[in-house]
């Protein structure tokens, strides 16, 4: 990971999208949620909510991200087809091989994070979620908690 690298640190809040990134090496971002910098991202992290029991509140893993397509969510999902959200556009990332951040990054206090957009270095050092965190990243793009958010949602 080289300095100026752009890293993107996103919720993991469900065991299945997990296993997706386990498995087929995507995640997906809803278009009309995603911050700025998506697609063009160099790494892409994942904060485990409370659906992880003991990892939970902590950045665990990341991965490259190689490439991104533009798609519905019927196309990434196609056996559900009736789903509320079945015609909107997300964001598919190709993921690289998912790598093990150690020690992690934690959070003393939890937080709920949607996204947080950080660099390579920042990253790389980090223990604590809060040395990730700047008022502006790097190319002017603030950092997003559901706590500044004007409405809360969930990445599914």
């Amino acid at each position: 990971m080289y300095p100026d690298d752009r890293v993107l640190v996103a919720v993991m809040n469900n065991r299945r999208d997990w296993q997706i990134v386990l498995t087929e090496h995507w995640y997906r971002i809803p278009t009309k949620k995603a911050p700025t910098p998506v697609p063009h991202l160099d790494w892409l992290a994942f904060y485990f909510t409370a659906a992880f029991d003991n990892d939970r509140h902590a950045v665990h893993y990341f991965a490259p991200v190689l490439g991104h397509e533009l798609v519905t969510r019927t196309e990434l999902f196609p056996h559900e087809p009736e789903h509320a959200r079945a015609g909107q556009w997300y964001f598919k990332l190709m993921l690289g091989d998912i790598r093990h951040k150690l020690p992690p990054i934690t959070s003393r206090n939890w937080r709920r994070v949607t996204f947080i957009f950080t660099t390579g270095d920042r990253f790389e050092r980090a223990v604590d979620l809060r040395d990730l965190l700047a008022d502006v990243s790097p190319e002017d793009v603030p950092f997003v908690t559901l706590k500044d958010a004007p409405a809360v949602y969930e990445i599914e």
